[in-house]
């Protein structure tokens, strides 16, 4: 028999669904409680607020990002790779798009998460800076470290205002599609095709095929 779920994971799971479909300012506690057919009261129990709801999905994003993003160990990196952490941004950003819809409001709401999420950056953009260091010492990029600084943090704005820039072309924020996503990741992967050496051209020209997503479709889904 399956372990019963706690009241307190289906708190959290719920929201982040409900966060996802309507965006967190669409969302108040009492809709989540009446969306899981339990008390106001039994919510306060487990969470004083939304904002301590909040605070434990970035916990779980936070995890899951640091989780895929640091270089491989003890070996070389390879296109592959790059397939890898592409598809684990797509994920991630995907299962927590709401995080990226309303980051500001969010991060203006709640100065401690809002100093959570800037140390949170920081480690995010050391270790995209070492992940394109092995990318150029496997010879797949040719790029100084100030070309790498660079795009890492290009990358990070692509990635983190992608969403927020799909809200702005559609009539409904809502109506957001793991398609129009995958675009923001080939946005990415644009980014580096200047750099891409002649050796791993054809492999990283394969990746671009793959996640390629034409615009149109994008911006209207």
């Amino acid at each position: 028999m399956a372990p019963r779920i706690k009241t307190r994971e289906l708190i959290v799971q719920n929201s982040l669904e409900l966060f996802n479909q309507q965006g967190e300012r669409s969302v108040s506690t009492n809709h989540i409680a009446a969306h899981m057919e339990i008390s106001p009261g039994n919510l306060y129990y487990h969470f004083a607020n939304k904002q301590a709801i909040i605070a434990v999905l970035f916990t779980q994003y936070e995890a899951l990002v640091e989780g895929f993003l640091r270089p491989p160990q003890g070996r070389a990196a390879t296109v592959e790779d790059k397939r890898f952490y592409l598809e684990a941004l797509l994920s991630a950003m995907w299962n927590y798009r709401f995080l990226h819809r309303d980051l500001e409001h969010l991060l203006g709401h709640d100065p401690t998460l809002a100093a959570r999420y800037r140390r949170f950056s920081q480690r995010c953009l050391l270790q995209g800076q070492a992940i394109y260091r092995g990318f150029v010492e496997a010879d797949i990029v040719a790029m100084d470290t100030v070309q790498i600084e660079s795009l890492t943090l290009n990358a990070w704005i692509v990635l983190t205002s992608w969403v927020r820039f799909l809200c702005t072309t559609r009539e409904h924020s809502a109506h957001l599609s793991e398609e129009a996503i995958k675009r923001g990741v080939y946005q990415v992967l644009v980014l580096e095709l200047g750099f891409v050496t002649a050796s791993a051209r054809p492999a990283v020209d394969a990746l671009c095929k793959e996640f390629y997503v034409p615009l149109d479709q994008a911006l209207e889904q």
